[in-house]
């Protein structure tokens, strides 16, 4: 019977023992539950879920007019600015993870949800193309295609920001040809009846150099094939070569198009009251004057997209020409970045824009879940009262009182 006693005691103490190891394992388990869950949120399901709200706009058809014949193609078309890729000279390594495992998210979720025809990046895709080593470049245009992958049917093509081949300045034929080697020197990309016009808006400073000269050749050039595609009879000097849909082009460029400041900029993302009133900088902060009035003369768009700026704005050009200001897409310029979605005919556009989730939320949705997972451990290190048992508690000294 003694013998029995103390091996049922030995039984007993060991259990007792093990109970609060249990715990602590199964306390452990929940913490480590709650940071997985919190985890893909933060850095997975937020994307889908804020994305999920973005639509594409409803365009105009001829079959909306009750025209007769098949009607006119919808293209579907996203409009990215400003990337900007960190490099290897002002990008701290964590910060270069951060931003562009946003970016990855966000465009990949954008893909798989909204499925567009077409995407455009408006410039300054790389932040250090400007000064960047032949090896820099190289590792900066892995990235990219790491970030910006996509299937073959869905046509990627970006314009040159003066942070990718540098301001006039910097820029020299090594730096265009490089960054053309990559995203295809095209000026003019014609696609389901569209004609897109994608200048270096660098090359516009009007000064008479080799390269500016060039441009300016090569748009005269699409100039005179884009009124030649306008003539209902073909002239003879239009020659007998392919003609261009007959659309007023879309012009995509970099740099803004002349505006005095962003004043007249109104919405959640344009630019801070601080800065919009401040002068733009011809040939810096937008094209010249005399540039923006060659550009819409020689190619009388129907619609002009940019950049730089980082934040959003609409301006309207001439005999109501339509500037849209893209914003960045990079968490490190905006805290609330987005794109516009665009759906195009040869005759029609319609345009809407698509948020990104906001970086402060997902700041205070980290910061609310690590207090409250302080709070539990605390709890469960006897530390701290529950707050459950400490209301209740409370709640019955109340009653008796």
């Amino acid at each position: 019977m003694a013998a029995g006693d103390m091996a049922s005691t030995r039984l007993g103490a060991r259990r007792q023992h093990l109970r609060p190891l249990k715990r602590r394992g199964l306390v452990l388990l929940r913490l480590t539950a709650i940071i997985f869950a919190l985890l893909l949120f933060c850095e997975f399901l937020i994307y889908y879920l804020v994305i999920f709200r973005c639509s594409w706009p409803a365009v105009k058809t001829s079959a909306d007019a009750g025209g007769l014949g098949t009607p006119e193609p919808v293209l579907r078309v996203m409009f990215l600015a400003d990337t900007h890729l960190l490099g290897t000279v002002r990008g701290h390594w964590l910060d270069k993870l951060r931003r562009e495992w946003q970016m990855e998210r966000a465009f990949q979720t954008a893909l798989w949800l909204l499925q567009p025809g077409v995407v455009f990046i408006l410039g300054d895709v790389f932040d250090e193309g400007k000064w960047s080593s032949s090896q820099a470049w190289a590792d900066d245009v892995g990235r990219f295609w790491k970030i910006f992958r996509h299937p073959p049917h869905v046509q990627l093509r970006a314009v040159a920001g003066n942070h990718d081949i540098g301001f006039h300045y910097q820029m020299n034929t090594y730096k265009i040809k490089r960054f053309e080697k990559v995203f295809n020197p095209e000026r003019l990309f014609s696609w389901k009846g569209i004609n897109f016009v994608m200048v270096n808006s660098v090359a516009l400073e009007g000064d008479g150099c080799d390269i500016c000269s060039g441009a300016e050749a090569e748009l005269l050039e699409i100039s005179h094939r884009l009124n030649c595609s306008r003539e209902e009879h073909r002239p003879q000097e239009c020659g007998d070569g392919q003609q261009l849909p007959a659309s007023a082009p879309i012009l995509l460029q970099h740099f803004p198009l002349y505006r005095r400041n962003d004043a007249n900029c109104s919405g959640d993302d344009a630019a801070p009251p601080d800065e919009k009133y401040t002068p733009f900088k011809e040939r810096y902060d937008a094209l010249s004057q005399e540039a923006s009035r060659k550009l819409l003369w020689w190619l009388r768009p129907r619609l002009v997209l940019s950049g730089h700026t980082h934040s959003a704005c609409e301006v309207l050009h001439g005999a109501g020409v339509l500037e849209v200001s893209v914003p960045s897409f990079s968490w490190r310029n905006r805290n609330n970045p987005s794109f516009i979605m665009g759906s195009i005919t040869p005759t029609e556009y319609a345009l809407a824009k698509c948020y990104l989730p906001c970086e402060d939320t997902v700041l205070t949705t980290y910061c609310t879940a690590f207090g409250g997972l302080v709070l539990l451990t605390l709890v469960h290190a006897g530390l701290v009262a529950s707050p459950f048992h400490f209301g209740w508690n409370m709640l019955r000294k109340f009653k008796t009182t």
